[in-house]
C-alpha cells in the first residue's frame, strides 16, 4: 500500500475481513492485522446467517456456494412438555428463514476477496492509523489494553458442537428442543436441502459436560439420537467435539482515543463489543451488522471529517448498542424461562408456545426481525 492506512483492523475473522472489504469498496485504505494461524485443528463451526448478512456478503462476492450454505425452509422449536412453535419460509413469503453456513468455506471466500483487493494491506502487527477497529473476539487483548470493561454474565452451561450424519434427510429444517433440564439442543441442516449432514449445538449443564465429552462416538451418537426424539432416525458422530462456556457480555465503552495519541481513535465491533447466548443463532449476524453500520457511518461522513471522528463513532455505537441490547435481553429471557421448573412455570411456558404458534402477525414480525428485515 503506497499511502498510509486510514483504518487498522485488529482481527481477521469473519467480521474483521467483512469490514475491511466494505471499507475498501468505499476507497478507504485498510491495514488488516492477521495473527499467525493456530495449529491445524478441524473447524466444525457453522453459523446461521440471515438475509441481511447474505445480501451484504453477496455484494462483496464472498458468499459460499450452495454446497456450503444450506437454506433453512422451516424452523421447528419444541418445548419440554408439548409446546411447539413452527416458522416457515413459505408462510413468510421468503426464499429461506436463514442459511446454515460452513465457517471454513466462508472464511476462505473472504480471504480470497481480501487477497484481490488492492486497498487492503495484510499486516502481522498493528499499524498506526486515524482509526483502529478491534475485532479480535470476546477474549480481545487489545480491548483489555485499552482499559475497557467487558461485563460478562456467565451461564451455568457449556456448548457442545459437532457434526453428525442422519439416517434421513433433513429437508432444510432446523430443529431445536428445550428440555426439562434447561438445556437447548439444536440440529442445523448442512450439505444442501436434501442432505443428511447436521451441525449440532447443544447447550448443556456445565456439570454434565465431562460425561458427554468422555463418551465414545457410539455412546455419544446414541445420546444425541435420544435428545432429538428420533426425528431424523439414528445419528452418527462424524467429527471431533468442540466445547466452550456460554455467557453474555457487553463492553462498557465501544469507542475512544488511543492512549497517548489524541489524533487516533479506536472502536469495537463483533464479539469484542458483545456476545449473546447462541440459542437464537444471532451472534454472527450482530457482528456483521456492526461491520455494516460502521462502514455506513464512514461512507456517509462529511468530506472534512476523519474516519476516526468521535461524533461518527458515537453515532455507530448508539445505533448498534440498542440492537445488541434488545437481542441480548431476548435470548437471556428465553434461557432463563427454560432453566427453571418451579410450580406452574413449565405448563405456562408450553401453553405460551402453543398460543404464540397460532398467532400470525406477531410471528411474522419476529421472523422478519431475526432475518434482518425492516418489515
Amino acid at each position: 500500500m503506497a499511502l498510509s492506512p486510514e483504518v487498522c483492523i485488529r482481527g481477521a475473522g469473519i467480521v474483521g475481513r467483512t469490514l475491511a472489504l466494505l471499507l475498501a469498496r468505499e476507497r478507504v485504505r485498510v491495514a488488516l492485522v492477521v495473527p499467525p494461524a493456530p495449529a491445524g485443528k478441524e473447524d466444525i463451526r457453522a453459523y446461521a446467517l440471515n438475509a441481511a448478512s447474505r445480501t451484504m456478503l453477496e455484494s462483496l462476492r464472498a458468499w459460499p456456494d450452495t454446497a456450503h450454505a444450506t437454506p433453512v425452509h422451516e424452523m421447528q422449536v419444541h418445548g419440554d412438555d408439548g409446546g411447539r412453535v413452527q416458522f416457515s419460509a413459505a408462510r413468510q413469503k421468503v426464499e429461506a428463514l436463514a442459511w446454515i453456513v460452513d465457517v471454513p468455506a466462508l472464511e476462505q471466500q473472504l480471504a480470497d476477496a481480501v487477497r484481490f483487493q488492492p486497498l487492503i494491506d495484510v499486516a502481522t502487527e498493528p499499524v498506526a492509523a486515524p482509526l483502529t477497529v478491534v475485532c479480535e473476539g470476546k477474549a480481545s487483548a487489545s480491548r483489555a489494553a485499552l482499559g475497557v470493561s467487558y461485563e460478562v454474565t456467565r451461564y451455568p452451561q457449556h456448548a457442545i458442537a459437532a457434526r453428525l450424519e442422519a439416517a434421513h434427510t433433513h429437508d432444510g429444517i432446523a430443529r431445536q428442543w428445550f428440555n426439562d433440564r434447561g438445556e437447548v439442543f439444536a440440529l442445523l441442516p448442512l450439505g444442501g436441502v436434501h442432505g443428511k449432514t447436521l451441525a449440532l449445538v447443544w447447550s448443556v449443564d456445565q456439570l454434565r459436560v465431562p460425561e458427554l465429552v468422555a463418551q465414545g462416538a457410539d455412546e455419544f451418537s446414541a445420546a444425541v439420537s435420544e435428545a432429538s426424539h428420533g426425528e431424523l432416525g439414528s445419528l452418527r458422530l462424524t467429527s471431533e467435539r468442540a466445547v466452550w462456556p456460554l455467557s453474555r457480555a457487553i463492553a462498557d465503552r465501544w469507542s475512544g482515543t488511543m492512549p497517548g495519541q489524541p489524533t487516533q481513535s479506536w472502536v469495537l465491533a463483533g464479539d469484542a463489543a458483545h456476545t449473546v447466548h447462541p440459542l437464537a443463532g444471532q451472534g454472527l449476524n450482530l457482528g456483521l451488522a456492526d461491520a455494516a453500520a460502521l462502514a455506513e457511518v464512514i461512507r456517509t461522513r462529511d468530506y472534512w471529517r476523519s474516519v476516526g471522528d468521535a461524533r461518527l463513532l458515537r453515532r455507530y455505537e448508539r445505533a448498534r448498542r440498542a440492537d445488541v441490547l434488545q437481542m441480548s435481553l431476548a435470548t437471556d429471557g428465553l434461557q432463563q424461562l427454560f432453566s427453571h421448573n418451579l410450580g406452574p412455570l413449565p405448563a405456562l411456558r408450553n401453553w405460551g408456545m402453543r398460543g404464540f404458534d397460532r398467532t400470525r402477525f406477531v410471528k411474522h414480525w419476529i421472523t422478519a426481525q431475526a432475518m434482518g428485515l425492516k418489515s
